[in-house]
């Protein structure tokens, strides 16, 4: 597979472009049209299909995910490792193919002479999500939204590991939401084949928030360390946690290895499982058997034993107190059980998630509403004691959200954290914005730049108007959607 820019074969490539694949390339039969993500190995980007009369068009999706995976400037392990990544996806992409697994279109890798930085890389070609769970969270989810989405995990998972493998990185950001409403587990590249039956081996890699206990004090083998289901499930209690409780993380610390070490404070039983109180009743019960402190204890309570409970639990009544005895149910049955209590449908979200239609007048753009305010919040606890508006301390407000959030994207005005903003509207898949606790969103807020009176000189609107992200406050008000911003340079 060969790649064209825009300006077709003998266009010349931008080096000083800061994105590896610019809107208007072509790769193969697709053609970019913006990013979406980027993570430690890889670029997911937009694309679609160069010519709807192309090979293949009418069997497959003309909009999809590309996911560019380089290898060039790699050192020979980092390579292999990229590779390795990479036909862990196909497989399971080719072997495991489940509805809840995001599916696998195609796969090549890059012939680039040209252009050395794309030489070589491998792209995966997915079918395209609408959004992740990570995108949910902040705005709040209804319990029997979260039901929903819960199942569908459980029902992704068990099916991986029937099919004799351990996704090994779940966590909000790979449980997509497709175009249908439904959940897709996606990014395979961690994952382990279980060739013993009972566990597999892996690279020590993983996020760490969602690691269990055990993982932190594994040893390395030839092989990797050991990777076991009961990783996932352990993950599982995580994200049930974080549905419930606006995307908070259960473990108390300011960076993900302060996390890490509540986690191993709570597994040798010098600290409690302290969860949110927003937590229904059956998810904390749920959630507290995932996350028993040992794989041993963990064992147990399997992806499918987990659905069982939730499908007897649907089929005993759909309020909170409904019974949660075990009942045999294959995974369909625990989907119809929840469909029975209104909680799939192809338009279960409204202002508190994605929208998968138009949604109701809180989520409609241009609705008639004043501002609500958010309050500025500053992950770096040095920050937030001080009064002084230490210019260290100091956070920027972007002029475009589509755009990275860099310094050459934000506005002159300053803000510090505790200070109290208009917000007018909100954007839910901005630019993706990490801040220092490694907290993840693409969630927006549009906000007055403070002292700005638009009232004063309506004129001035656009000048007094800038872009919080959604990592910089803690508040989550019902705003409604902002109409996309207009391209900025």
């Amino acid at each position: 597979m060969r790649v064209q820019g825009p300006g077709g074969p003998g266009a010349s490539w931008d080096s000083g472009h800061t994105e590896l694949l610019p809107p208007g390339h072509r790769v193969g039969d697709w053609v970019v049209t913006e990013p979406i993500g980027a993570g430690g190995w890889a670029t997911v980007y937009a694309g679609r299909r160069a010519a709807a009369d192309g090979p293949g068009a009418g069997a497959e999706l003309h909009e999809v995910a590309l996911k560019i995976m380089p290898t060039s400037g790699l050192a020979p392990r980092q390579a292999r490792a990229v590779a390795e990544a990479a036909r862990r996806e196909v497989e399971i992409g080719v072997r495991a193919g489940h509805p809840r697994l995001v599916r696998l279109l195609d796969s090549t890798v890059l012939s680039a002479p040209d252009h050395p930085e794309l030489d070589g890389a491998i792209v995966l070609v997915m079918e395209r999500a609408r959004g992740s769970l990570r995108d949910l969270l902040g705005a709040g989810i209804a319990e029997a939204d979260g039901a929903r989405l819960i199942a569908g995990i459980c029902e992704g998972l068990a099916h991986l590991h029937r099919s004799g493998w351990v996704h090994a990185d779940l966590k909000p950001e790979n449980v997509l939401i497709g175009e249908d409403g439904a959940v897709r587990l996606s990014d395979f590249g961690l994952a382990a084949e279980l060739t013993t039956g009972t566990h597999g081996h892996g690279p020590p890699m993983g996020t760490l928030d969602y690691l269990p206990p055990e993982r932190w004090r594994a040893p390395l083998g030839e092989l990797g360390v050991e990777i076991r289901p009961s990783a996932d499930i352990w993950a599982l209690g995580l994200v049930i946690h974080e549905v419930f409780a606006s995307g908070a993380p259960l473990f108390p610390g300011a960076t993900p290895v302060a996390r890490g070490a509540a986690v191993q404070e709570y597994a040798a039983g010098r600290a409690p499982l302290r969860m949110a109180g927003g937590v229904p009743e059956f998810w904390r019960a749920l959630a507290t058997d995932c996350l028993a402190p040992t794989h041993a204890a963990r064992v147990a309570h399997t992806a499918e034993s987990l659905l069982e409970r939730i499908a007897a639990r649907q089929a005993g009544g759909c309020g909170p107190r409904g019974r949660t005895g075990r009942l045999r149910r294959t995974a369909r049955t625990a989907l119809l059980a929840l469909a029975a209590c209104g909680a799939v449908g192809s338009a279960v979200w409204s202002y508190a998630g994605l929208p998968a239609g138009e949604g109701g007048a809180a989520a409609r753009v241009g609705t008639a509403q004043p501002p609500l305010q958010v309050r500025v919040f500053n992950a770096e606890h040095v920050c937030q004691g001080r009064t002084d508006r230490a210019p260290q301390c100091s956070l920027g407000l972007a002029v475009d959200p589509m755009r990275p959030y860099v310094a050459g994207n934000v506005v002159p005005t300053r803000v510090w954290h505790a200070d109290v903003l208009d917000a007018d509207c909100q954007l839910l898949r901005g630019e993706v914005v990490i801040d220092e606790s490694d907290t993840r969103s693409t969630h927006w807020f549009r906000v007055r730049l403070p002292g700005a009176d638009p009232a004063a000189d309506p004129a001035a609107t656009a000048d007094a108007v800038a872009w919080l992200p959604a990592v910089r406050t803690k508040d989550r008000p019902p705003l409604p959607r902002c109409p996309a911003p207009a391209p900025t340079r």
